[in-house]
């Protein structure tokens, strides 16, 4: 399945051949971050999400449902962690709704599509770009690299309304996420739609985030250069960190074009 959204116009015009390519950011804690705690976040949603379906006649809902959904997202993300393979938000809810009993002949999907954006709301709401973040695309932009993000999220649509409400979508010439292909970071495999639309080799590109596991391992499975971005360390990275060598790490986004002319 792909979305209509993985591109942004036409393809991006090359530069003239040099060793890089074109840059792929990760999104949460790279290129943007939480302004408020996601536990709280997750709370608001789904307490909004229940509200919604049982005014639509779900009334035998069972009152811990919020608390039940927000356990059920952080299990599927974890499963999909597990198993390189994105678990959608909207199966999430659905598989939730079966596991309370709900019978699936009363699930209607427009009701639960509808509840799966409600809970997600707060938080795509809360998103701010990192510092420098703006002005670093502006400026890889200007000097005409092509730009991607590839993030793991469980749903593509909220996603893509992200990258909007941040402002990031002018400067990107790829925006995908896991939700989109089924695959997550650091699966190979979801780096393709980028090589293929850049006609880039592996080697070529830059793979840009946060997590050890996820944007430098990716990075480095399919032979990429890699940069650590550390600006909010990960607390699992600490068990990585003998395991996993980047071939930069920076703690500001500022400190990014000079590592990548050095490259160039």
């Amino acid at each position: 399945m792909q979305s209509k959204q993985f591109f942004s116009g036409e393809p991006a015009q090359m530069r003239p051949r040099k060793l890089v390519q074109g840059l792929v950011f990760d999104f949460d804690n790279t290129l943007a971050r939480l302004n408020r705690p996601h536990e709280e976040l997750m709370n608001t949603g789904a307490q909004t999400a229940f509200d919604y379906m049982r005014s639509t006649g779900m009334t035998d809902l069972p009152d811990e449902f919020p608390e039940h959904l927000v356990e059920a997202r952080i299990f599927a993300e974890t499963k999909s962690d597990d198993e390189q393979e994105e678990h959608t938000a909207d199966d999430t809810l659905s598989f939730l709704l079966q596991f309370v009993g709900y019978p699936a002949s009363r699930m209607n999907e427009e009701v639960l599509r509808r509840a799966v954006d409600l809970f997600y709301a707060p938080e795509m709401t809360a998103w701010e770009p990192m510092p420098g973040a703006i002005d670093l695309l502006q400026q890889l932009h200007g000097e005409g690299f092509p730009l991607a993000i590839i993030a793991n999220y469980a749903s593509d649509r909220i996603f893509q309304r992200i990258i909007d409400y941040t402002g990031l979508r002018p400067y990107l010439d790829v925006c995908l996420s896991s939700a989109a292909v089924e695959w997550r970071k650091p699966e190979k495999e979801i780096y393709g739609a980028v090589l293929e639309r850049w006609d880039a080799e592996p080697y070529e590109i830059v793979c840009i985030g946060d997590s050890l596991k996820h944007d430098v391992a990716g990075g480095q499975e399919i032979g990429a250069l890699t940069v650590h971005c550390r600006m909010i360390p990960l607390a699992e990275d600490q068990r990585l960190v003998e395991q996993i060598a980047p071939d930069a790490v920076v703690d500001t986004l500022s400190d990014l074009p000079a590592i990548i002319e050095e490259w160039c």
